[in-house]
């Protein structure tokens, strides 16, 4: 005679639960029954109050509650707990949890740390190329600002109804909504102020796709001053520009400004005196370089704001005015 006490579970019955092998997808199930049933509503136990309950182990439980987030079923953060879906305090729900998607050398920048605390449960990744359709379902908004996000990601999340702010990158896909700093404008009143000051060789250092640059630095240039000449370069042929007769760079992003701040200066080149260098687009007080800058606090207020009207059904975009930063390093060669 086979006896089954009560309360434990033999190896034949755990090999009837569904043909599921793995204890935790055992203890999934076991958690999405109490939640579908009616059993857990609001917000849960706490998770050394469920690991007791159902005999296992934190790590365990936590990769249960984790899938069970990523397909939606709960939301959970560090600080506030895990609740089912939908039932957490507005208060306490705040914008969401959201994924950040950046180059690598902008994950430490001014930026990203403003949105980290706009949203301190936020994901920072750099590599969207085939992300899991479960990692995706754990965000309730996606921030672009990396260069070389595939447009099939973005038109992934848009059909998934997911919002998605780009940040100081031109969307290349509707249904995007666009926060960024004119860098348009901040090129053209750039490339006016250093042609007035006698700059008459400007290079441009562009990495930005769609950004226009180069071209309103020219077209600034030539009304300015007929005679001048405008070149577009890369950032790897920094010191080749400047050999050319270049008396003055203008960077299409900070962080390149920063690179080639880099590149001058191992090659002796002093910045504000033999070359004028300055940069576009958003930074902080601490930003070492002069031009037209938005400050990135008002990016990521800006970004929280769109987050906010991202259920409209037509994509909006949000131009920030940059204003002129004096660091020194631009030189008026009128001045003598």
């Amino acid at each position: 005679m086979q006896m089954e006490v009560s309360g434990v579970e033999s190896p034949r019955s755990r090999r009837r639960q569904d043909g599921l092998s793995y204890k935790f997808q055992r203890l999934r199930e076991r958690l999405r029954q109490s939640v579908t049933s009616g059993e857990f509503a609001g917000k849960l136990p706490g998770e050394r109050t469920l690991a007791r309950r159902f005999h296992v182990n934190a790590k365990t439980l936590s990769k249960a509650l984790t899938d069970l987030a990523a397909e939606g079923l709960l939301d959970r953060s560090i600080g506030r707990g895990t609740y089912v879906k939908g039932t957490a305090p507005a208060d306490e729900v705040g914008v969401g949890k959201w994924l950040i998607v950046c180059d690598p050398v902008r994950a430490q920048s001014a930026l990203v740390r403003h949105l980290l605390e706009a949203c301190p449960n936020a994901t920072v990744a750099h590599d969207v190329t085939a992300p899991r359709p479960s990692y995706i379902r754990q965000f309730e908004a996606v921030i672009d600002f990396c260069t070389t996000t595939p447009d099939a990601f973005l038109i992934d999340l848009v059909v998934r109804n997911v919002p998605v702010v780009a940040v100081n990158r031109e969307p290349g896909i509707y249904s995007v909504n666009t926060v960024a700093t004119d860098r348009v404008l901040g090129a053209w009143n750039m490339a006016r102020d250093l042609v007035l000051g006698g700059h008459r060789r400007l290079a441009v250092i562009e990495s930005m796709p769609r950004a226009d640059v180069g071209r309103s630095v020219g077209q600034a240039a030539t009304r300015y001053a007929p005679d001048s000449v405008v070149q577009v370069w890369s950032k790897s042929d920094t010191l080749r520009a400047v050999e050319s007769g270049a008396t003055a760079i203008i960077c299409d992003t900070t962080w390149v400004g920063q690179e080639v701040k880099t590149i001058l200066e191992g090659a002796n080149v002093r910045i504000g005196h033999d070359v004028s260098l300055a940069a576009l687009g958003c930074a902080d007080e601490t930003y070492p370089l002069s031009g037209y800058l938005a400050e990135s606090r008002e990016v990521a207020k800006a970004v929280v704001e769109s987050l906010k009207a991202a259920t409209s059904p037509r994509p909006a975009t949000i131009w920030l005015n940059p204003k002129w930063v004096d660091r020194g390093t631009v030189k008026n060669l009128s001045a003598g």
